[in-house]
Parts: structure tokens; sequence; C-alpha cells
């Protein structure tokens, strides 16, 4: 990566069409596995204008009714608009159950290492796991300003500091680096949905996005906006409602905002709607778990981990770190370092993290907390793949 650069990531808010999508489709999967942790689910979502279509395909001893759940999840983001809302859309599915395929029915915490060995992965895959020095959530500076926007929108629209502002909108912000560091706040861009056509005018509505979400988002930072900072608020003018009304969704078309806003490499799979059993799914929170640890010990000041898995092999055919020279030791060192310490076979990851039962530990969900505002570099929830508890054994 050049050593002088502009960077930008982007996030949205919980009521993004792409972002309704993931949030329905992992309480969905939350659902199964409160009620049946073995539960083997995949679950796809696309809305539009009045319309919710769900595919899902399970093997489960769970019973869900999946239009409650989507139903729920509109309410619970904020949609009671004509336009759009739980009463009067259209939920249409298309379900397949499965039967005899039950070889997700093992009980991790109980498994000796040779019976660990034993359970082979379902899917290829390659995932990519990344940490870095820039932050106190060891996460690039762009997605974490991005993030903080975005839920700084959705907390003056609950808290009514903007009464107008719908559950839809968007942010981007770009970093300038130098020498690979953060140097300063280049541009800034929100867009707000608002809930009428009468109001407010376009300048009250980007005074108000400055003062009560841009301006509190940087107070703290010690990288704050400057007198040639680009702010862009709604720069095509007011956006009216927005959410399926206006664009459509689909699950798993925001990867990189999940991950590292396009920073790192990712593997291009979703991650939400998926069932712990998924690799592709887990892999990555593997994959972030020994970036991160890698990072926080001080071996580098970025860590890229790439992991390729095959169908019917337990372990990663593949491992590899790029430290992007940053690394005190050596790449292989690290990587051997990664290999000794970390555990990337599938019911591993799942007895390190706990993965099919935390949804059963949270009332209200899981998955689908993780499926708005990224699934990395989480400080507002006790995620286990973001513990730096491996660090003595990497030092």
């Amino acid at each position: 990566m050049k050593n002088d650069f502009v960077f930008t990531s982007e996030s949205v808010t919980e009521g993004h069409p792409d972002k309704l999508c993931d949030q329905i489709s992992d309480a969905i999967v939350d659902k199964f596995l409160q009620q049946d942790p073995y539960s083997n689910i995949v679950a796809e979502c696309a809305v539009s204008t009045a319309i919710v279509f769900i595919a899902a395909r399970f093997d489960s001893k769970a019973s869900v009714d999946f239009t409650n759940v989507a139903r729920n999840m509109i309410d619970t983001v904020g949609y009671n608009t004509k336009e759009f809302n739980s009463k009067t859309c259209s939920i249409v599915t298309s379900l397949k159950e499965e039967t005899n395929k039950r070889y997700t029915e093992f009980d991790e915490n109980s498994l000796s290492d040779d019976e660990i060995e034993k359970i082979a992965g379902k899917h290829q895959v390659t995932v990519f796991g990344y940490a870095c020095d820039e932050g106190p959530e060891l996460m690039p500076s762009p997605i974490v300003f991005a993030h903080k926007l975005a839920r700084q929108i959705k907390s003056a629209r609950i808290n009514k500091v903007i009464p107008y502002l719908t559950p839809d909108g968007k942010t981007q912000v770009g970093i300038e680096y130098k020498d690979n560091a953060p140097y300063r706040v280049h541009s800034i861009t929100v867009v707000v949905s608002q809930n009428k056509h009468s109001g407010p005018e376009i300048d009250e509505l980007r005074s108000d996005v400055y003062e009560a979400i841009i301006k509190p988002v940087f107070e703290a930072e010690s990288l704050k906006p400057d007198a040639n900072t680009l702010i862009f608020i709604n720069p095509d003018g007011p956006s009216i409602i927005g959410g399926p009304s206006t664009h459509s969704g689909l699950t798993g078309r925001k990867t990189s905002m999940d991950t590292y806003g396009a920073y790192a490499r990712g593997g291009g799979a979703a991650l939400s709607g998926k069932d712990p059993m998924r690799m592709d799914r887990i892999g990555a929170y593997a994959a972030r778990y020994a970036a991160k640890n890698v990072v926080a010990s001080g071996l580098a000041k970025q860590c890229e981990l790439y992991l390729s898995y095959c169908i019917g092999l337990t372990r990663p055919v593949s491992l590899y770190v790029d430290t992007y020279g940053t690394g005190i030791i050596p790449d292989a060192e690290i990587a051997s370092l990664v290999k000794k310490h970390f555990d990337f076979r599938l019911a591993a990851i799942l007895k390190e993290f706990n993965l099919r039962h935390l949804p059963a530990k949270h009332k209200n969900g899981f998955y689908r907390k993780l499926a708005v505002f990224g699934h990395m570099g989480r400080t507002d929830l006790d995620v286990p793949w973001e513990r730096t508890d491996k660090v003595h054994l990497l030092k």
C-alpha cells in the first residue's frame, strides 16, 4: 500500500434496505438457534416496495414463524410509514425443510481433540482477517468513523434530536494517510432521509445534520475535520422517506462494511443469514481474532490473515500472514505462532466462541445485532472474536 493516500469507507444505517435484509436473515438464524442450537439454517432476504421475499433452507427441531420474524424486524428498525410498514407489506416465502442431514448434532464442548479432527468442513471458502493499530478498535479509521456517523444518525432519530429522520441513511468518510498513518479527515458525506415532503428545507436539514450528527462524532476524537475537510450533506438534495419504497435491498450486499470497509481484503461471501456451521462466516471471525491478537501483542502494526478451506478437510489448506512490512519479526514466524496458538478447525472455532449457543444467551438475539454497523471491531457488544486474550501467548 502507498505511504501517502486517501482512503474512503462507507456505512449505512439499520433502515437501509440491504441492511434490513441482513437483519431479517440473522433474526431468523437467531430464532432457530435459540430453540435448537444444532440447527442448520441458511436464510436470504430481498425487499422492495411493499414486499419482502424470504428464501430459506433448514434442518432443525425448531419451529419458526418466518413472516412474524420479518414483521417484528421491520417494526424494530422503525418503518411505520404508509409507504412501507410491517402491517401492510406482503411477505412471500420459499422454504425448504431438509431432513436426515443432522451432521451438525454434536456437542463441541465435550469433544476430544481427536473427535474435533474428524469434523470436516462442508464448504470451500477463502476468508481474511485484518487488524491495525490506528485506534482502540484495532480497525481502519475510515470504516470506524463511517460506522460512528451511521450510529449517530440512528441516535438522532431515536432520541428525536432530528425528529423528521427515517431509518434509512448513508455515510462515507475519507481519511488522508501520510507514511501509512491517518493524518487528517479528508472528506465526510452524510445522506439522510426525511419523513415528509413538506420540509425541512435543505439548508435547515444540512445544519441539523452537521450539529447533531457530525459534530458530536468528532468532538472527542484526536482526528477532527479541519478547514479544508470536504463535507457533503445530502449533496443531491432532500431524500424523502427512503428505504424499500425508494430502493431495493438484498442480504449480503454490503460485505465491505461488514468487515474492514474495503481497506483490507474480504472473502466476498455474505456473513449474515448463515448458521455457525458455515465456514465462510465463522472462519472470517476466527481470522479477525487471530489478526487482532497479533497487532494487540505488538508483533506488527498491521496484520492480514488469509485462510483457505476445502470441502471434506478439517484444517485450512492454506494459512498466510502479511504484515505489510510492519512486523517486528518475519511474517513466516508470525504465521508459525498463529498456527501454534489458534485452532482454525470448524468444531474448535465453535467451541472457542460458543457460537451456536450465543443467541440463547441473548433474549433479543445475537447475530441480528451484528448485521448492522459491522461484524468486526465491535466495542458495544461482547463479541468473542474481538477479545485479545491470547496476547500473552504471542508475546
